[in-house]
């Protein structure tokens, strides 16, 4: 197995990195947790309210968190800038990809490079005509000790501010749902109204559309396949979690009790169950900014109920819920039982996440 990679992993963040705690336990990844919090402190222009949360969330490092998941693989890893599909090398069902260091090709390909797909068959995005939120954040020292949200039009008209404290570290930032409004000065605008640093940027355009699962022989994860969740923008626990179901589809390819196009038509059927949670995430981003700024705090308060909050906050951890990754551990086990029906591959999981 290779990955390749125009980058070292780790080497580039470009997320505020926080997850459900519950996410990292499952995967034995709280090494890299730098923070916890069991609430949410929502701000608006009109007021403010805290969310008590029905399960905490973790703040973690990047580099260290890709360096544990990294551990216990037996993959090579090379850097090599991606460019697209390159024409078959042989007759066979390999599928060659075109890179800076020559053509290498494989019979099972993933694209985990991104937004931009860089292996699909012409349906790329090009900002800003695309579904497409853009965020930036500076990572100035410093503490804090909540976990907090700005909904104010003064930093954003369509999308949203944010703090996250990482320990040493805050990460604090603009997003906005709409990609043609720049966020760097209102980034600038919120780190000066928290006395902290503009330093240390980084920014990436984040999909809020769920695209599909796969395309022309080659599979896609994370960003290429829309992954990351509308509204929230949390893009890490779901590549996580489309990752996984997508590694036990290929495992039952490299041992022999499905072919490629079993696994292609089952990972997409994965993929495409999720649609309308994401298209309703969807319709909530796209609602949020017709609200008049005047209502909007009364509204955060009244949504701060605990009963709207246990109810609301757990259906959006079952989007991609903690006890999928807990099954990793004995995956192996599991696979050696599906040659026998690989109907079952998917069926527990699929029954988990569409019992709601």
């Amino acid at each position: 197995m290779l990955v390749v990679d125009r980058y070292e992993i780790g080497e580039r963040q470009t997320s505020a990195c926080g997850i459900p705690t519950l996410w990292m336990e499952a995967l034995g990844l709280m090494d890299a947790e730098r923070q916890r919090f069991d609430s949410l402190l929502m701000h608006t222009a009109h007021g403010d309210a805290r969310y008590r949360l029905p399960f905490t969330f973790s703040t973690f490092d990047y580099r260290e968190l890709c360096a544990l998941l990294w551990r216990d693989c037996d993959a090579r890893f090379e850097t090599a800038k991606v460019n697209g599909r390159a024409p078959a090398i042989n007759d066979d069902d390999a599928i060659a990809i075109d890179t800076d260091r020559g053509t290498i090709s494989a019979p099972l390909v993933v694209d985990a490079l991104g937004w931009r797909r860089m292996l699909a068959n012409g349906d790329g995005y090009q900002p800003p005509d695309a579904p497409l939120s853009r965020g930036l954040e500076v990572h100035p020292e410093g503490k804090g000790d909540d976990l907090e949200i700005w909904i104010d039009r003064r930093y954003v008209p369509a999308g949203y501010g944010w703090s996250f404290p990482a320990r040493d570290e805050l990460r604090i930032g603009v997003g906005s749902f709409d990609p043609r409004f720049h966020v760097r000065k209102t980034t600038e605008l919120l780190a000066e109204d928290l006395d902290a640093e503009r330093v240390r940027y980084q920014g990436n355009w984040i999909p809020h559309k769920l695209r599909k699962g796969t395309e022309g022989g080659v599979f896609f994860a994370g960003d290429s396949a829309g992954h990351c969740l509308p509204l929230s923008a949390e893009g890490i626990r779901t590549a996580l979690y489309f990752g996984i179901a997508l590694g036990r589809e290929l495992r039952g390819v490299v041992d022999g009790w499905q072919d490629r196009e079993a696994a292609a038509a089952r990972y997409a059927e994965f993929n495409d169950s999720h649609e309308w949670k994401f298209r309703w995430m969807l319709r909530v981003q796209k609602l949020v900014p017709k609200i008049p700024s005047r209502m909007l705090g009364p509204l955060v308060r009244l949504l701060g109920n605990k009963r709207f909050i246990e109810w609301s906050f757990s259906h959006y951890l079952q989007i991609a819920p903690p006890e999928f990754a807990r099954g990793s551990a004995n995956d192996q086990n599991r696979a050696g039982q599906q040659q026998d029906d690989p109907g079952d591959a998917l069926r527990g999981e699929r029954d988990l996440v569409e019992a709601e």
